[in-house]
Parts: structure tokens; sequence; C-alpha cells
């Protein structure tokens, strides 16, 4: 068994303290368990230098003030390794869900929309929060945390700006171009210009900045522009006035066959409550996504648009939205109640609840409410050509 002087307990204190170990519990703490080993393993007339070189790694994995670090991370938040336990656990939760999420959303499975909810959402608002905290109490220099809270920050818009653009919700658009927008004009200078003056991290800057510019690049070429969403709103607001046309067209052909009472008023009488009200609700539309209920040929010159409008916004914004498509979906359900008329088909339309139609865009839904109406016309047309004598064939 060694035994240790007073003169080896200095040499022991000295490196430890320039080590960078300040604390004198902590210093007098590594001491007596450094002196405990020394005093166990180390032979009688052992070199004592030489193996307490050998044992002082024991005790860090890069430095000895690691230890320091964490002692001080311990008295400032008690609850440290609680949020590093739920950080982690929540990190693993919600890649799993997500997953899972994109596995059932390729097979058309249910459940899928719920996994890939919460996969993002907990890794959104529990593990990057508790990460970034976590992070930020570990870094001592200014700089330090300001680049983790910028990253963190647009790592979580980004996640959201997905999650919401999958969902449909409302801002999707906003999050996705401030997200990058905040990565790489914010951090990617502070970050570079910081870390190329280092020589030790010079390379990895250079290379991590290379990573983010291209990342940023990729998901921008993703984003329409506003030129893109202005010149694809005038493309579907000319399709729409188009389809009006045709429509009109097709009502002006059926008032000329309705020169006499048809035989079968009951029908008749129902498709054109079809059709007065899908304009109600076209009317409703048009005013939401545009301003106006009605366009004109010149819609572009007085900046009446259709554009990306959500039917969801419409519907929770517009407190007379649910009333008209209620109207609608009432009007055709009596519609193909009847038994000498074809049905109106309404799968995959605005009127089909069980495919989460809610979510189409503006435009979308008009051309449901048309093509509604269209299918409501030539009913009419039919019934008139035939008198009501003749027994039409169900769908």
């Amino acid at each position: 068994m060694y035994c240790i002087n007073e003169q080896q307990i200095d040499y022991i204190l000295n490196d430890i303290s320039a080590r960078g170990v300040e604390m004198e519990s902590l210093q007098l703490n590594l001491l007596d368990h450094i002196c405990c080993i020394i005093e166990q393993e180390l032979e009688e007339n052992g070199d004592f230098e030489r193996f307490y070189r050998t044992i002082i790694p024991r005790f860090y994995k890069d430095k000895l003030s690691e230890i320091e670090e964490e002692t001080h991370l311990l008295l400032t938040n008690k609850n440290y390794y609680v949020m590093k336990k739920v950080m982690i656990s929540s990190g693993t939760f919600s890649a799993a869900a997500l997953t899972i999420g994109i596995i059932l959303k390729y097979m058309h499975a249910p459940g899928a929309s719920i996994m890939i909810v919460l996969g993002i959402g907990i890794a959104s608002l529990v593990f990057l929060p508790l990460l970034v905290t976590l992070k930020v109490k570990e870094k001592q220099k200014s700089k330090d945390k300001l680049l983790i809270v910028l990253g963190s920050i647009s790592a979580i818009m980004m996640s959201l700006a997905i999650l919401f653009k999958i969902q449909h919700w409302p801002g999707a658009n906003v999050m996705g171009v401030l997200s990058p927008a905040i990565l790489a004009l914010v951090f990617l200078p502070i970050y570079f210009f910081g870390g190329i003056r280092n020589p030790e991290t010079k390379v990895n800057t250079i290379v991590s900045s290379v990573l983010i510019i291209m990342g940023c690049g990729l998901f921008f070429s993703l984003t329409m522009t506003p030129a893109g969403m202005k010149i694809e709103g005038i493309r579907v607001t000319s399709s729409y006035l188009r389809n009006e046309d045709i429509l009109k067209n097709e009502e002006r052909q059926v008032a000329k066959l309705a020169k006499t009472d048809s035989i079968n008023a009951v029908a008749v009488t129902a498709s054109k409550n079809v059709l007065k009200t899908c304009e109600d609700l076209k009317a409703e539309l048009l005013e939401y996504a545009t301003g106006v209920k009605a366009l004109s040929s010149d819609f572009e010159s007085r900046n009446e648009i259709i554009g990306t409008a959500n039917v969801q916004d419409f519907l929770s914004i517009r407190e007379s939205g649910p009333g008209k498509l209620k109207a609608v979906n009432e009007a055709v359900f009596y519609f193909n109640s009847l038994h000498n008329i074809k049905p109106i088909p309404v799968t995959w339309t605005i009127l089909d609840q069980s495919n989460n139609q809610y979510n189409n865009k503006v435009y979308m839904a008009l051309n449901d409410v048309i093509q509604i109406q269209m299918l409501a016309l030539q009913n009419q047309r039919a019934l008139y050509e035939s008198g009501g004598q003749k027994e039409l064939v169900m769908q």
C-alpha cells in the first residue's frame, strides 16, 4: 500500500487547479478520491507522478473542468437530470411517432395524421425547447448561447411550418419563409464569422455554412414566390370564369326548353333549389377570396384574384359560410332522394365530409359547386326534353 506525503498532496491540488477546477470544495473532493485510488492501487515503491498521470483521465472525457461545469449546472438547475430524461423520452417518442405516421401515410392506413401531428408537435413544443434550454445552460459564452437560441427557433418554426402545411392550417407560409430566413440571414453570419477566425474550427465552419446555405436554398426552391402565387391566382380565376361561361350557356339552353311547365314539377323545383343555394355559396366564397360576390373579365386590373384562400378558413371566419354550405348539402340530398333523376355525385367534393374536403382551396370548392350546378341543369334538360314521361336511368 502506497502512502502519500504532504508534497504529493500539494502537487495534486496544484494540478487540479491548473486544469480549470476553481471550486475549493470540488478540489478537495477530487483530491480525496485521487489519493484513495493512489494509496489502494499504487505499489509501495511505485512511480507516483507516472501513476497519477494515468489515473487522472478517469475523471473526465475531454478536460477536468467538465466536472466543475456539471456541478454548476446541478447547483443552478436542480431539475437538470429530470429535464434531460424528459428531453430524451420526448425525442424518442416524436421520432417513433413520425416514422410510424409516415409509414401509415404511405399505406393509406388510418391513424397516419394523428401520429404525424403528435410526432412533429412533441418534437417542436417539447423536445426542441428542452434541448435549447439545456444547451444554453451548458454554454458559458453569450455568442454560443445566441447561436443555439437562433438555430433552435429556426428549427422549431420550420417543423411547425411543415405541420401547419400538412394540416392546411393558416400561418404555414409565414413560418416557412421566416425560419430559413432567420437561419440564413441572422444565424449564419454570426456562426460563420465567429468560427472562421479559430483555426481549429475553420474547416468545420465553412463546411457547415455551405450545408446551411444549400439547405435554405433547397427549402426556398420549394416555396412559391409572390409572383408565382399571383400567376397561379390569375390562372385559377380565369379557369373559374370559363366554367361560369359554360354554366351560363347551359342555363340559357335549359331556359329555352322550359316553355311550358314540366309534368315533373317536383324534380324541376328541387333542381332550381340546388342552383339557387349553390349561387349563394359561390357568392360567399368569392367575397371571402376576392372581396366581391361576382367577378368580371377585368378581374386582373381590379386585383380581384381568387388566389390560394382555404375553405377551412372561410368556414371558421365567415359566420354565414357553414349555413350556406349546409343549405347546398340539404338541397342536393333532397334532389338525390327523388326517383326520376340522375343523382348528383358528392364524393370527393366540398359536400363530402367523410374525406375531409373542408381542407380544400376556395378555387377547388368553386369548381365543385359549378359541377353540381351543371349536373342539376343536365337533369332539368333531360326532364324538359322527355316531358317528364321518361324514367331516367339511375347512376
